[in-house]
């Protein structure tokens, strides 16, 4: 009697894009996910209803309408980013998920792709509220400057709410706590803009180490080279070594 050899069947692991449309999914279908993000829409729909009505009217331009929209993108987003992490820690599916996939790195590769995917539609989302808030003041003769957005503006406002949100997620696999990151990441900041304007010396190293004073640039028509500077060195304290520890931190512990 013969006996057949046992199949192996080999199960194809899931794609970068597929996990990225998954952890996606994940930013934008819990309640907390669908409140920040409608607060963030909110907020640029009401900063540049401020900017047109309150802004002097050499400010009415298309760029400064841009500039105005992605304010809520800069403060929420890295919540967005924060949250992406430690729900699933806090609810224990991280489990599940690392059990699919068991290569951590991939998982944490993923979420950082999708909240640059996020990132990209809140610029657009902005440039639309820009838009509006431009022809309205056109129509209402409140408007200044012609209908032009640099392109190098453009890329460097996305390269801001893809740092703002990426650096969430840094903050998010450092600390694995909600509460505690999101305290960290808005108090770190407060603290060092006080000491700058309490002390002379601490003014110009909270410009090389400060994220908001970092960022502050990319949403102008210009940044200098010394800015470009600034912003590596920001980037590096807030995001790549948050980033690598974090990494390091979640491949090693044993999840429950």
């Amino acid at each position: 009697m013969t006996v057949a050899a046992p199949v192996t069947v080999t199960i194809a692991a899931p794609t970068l894009l597929r996990l990225t449309e998954v952890e996606l999914r994940k930013m934008t279908d819990t309640r907390a996910g669908r409140w920040l993000l409608a607060v963030v829409a909110s907020a640029a729909v009401a900063l540049v209803v401020v900017t047109l009505t309150a802004a002097p009217r050499e400010d009415r331009t298309w760029p400064s309408f841009l500039t105005s929209s992605q304010a809520g993108v800069a403060v929420l987003f890295p919540v967005v980013g924060i949250l992406a992490v430690t729900a699933e820690w806090s609810q224990r599916t991280a489990l599940t998920t690392f059990a699919l996939v068991p290569d951590r790195r991939r998982v944490l590769g993923a979420k950082v792709a999708a909240g640059a995917v996020l990132a990209l539609f809140g610029v657009v989302f902005g440039l639309l509220c820009a838009t509006l808030g431009r022809v309205v003041a056109s129509l209402t003769d409140r408007g200044a400057g012609n209908w032009s957005i640099p392109g190098p503006m453009l890329a460097s406002v996305l390269l801001a709410a893809i740092l703002s949100i990426t650096v969430g997620v840094a903050f998010g696999v450092l600390f694995l706590n909600a509460p505690l990151a999101i305290v960290a990441f808005f108090m770190v900041p407060s603290v060092l803009g006080i000491l700058a304007g309490l002390v002379s010396a601490m003014e110009s190293v909270n410009r090389w180490i400060n994220p908001g004073a970092a960022l502050d640039p990319l949403y102008d028509t210009g940044i200098t080279g010394t800015e470009w500077a600034r912003l590596a060195t920001t980037m590096t304290i807030w995001l790549l070594i948050p980033l690598a520890v974090g990494t390091c931190r979640v491949i090693r512990t044993e999840v429950h």
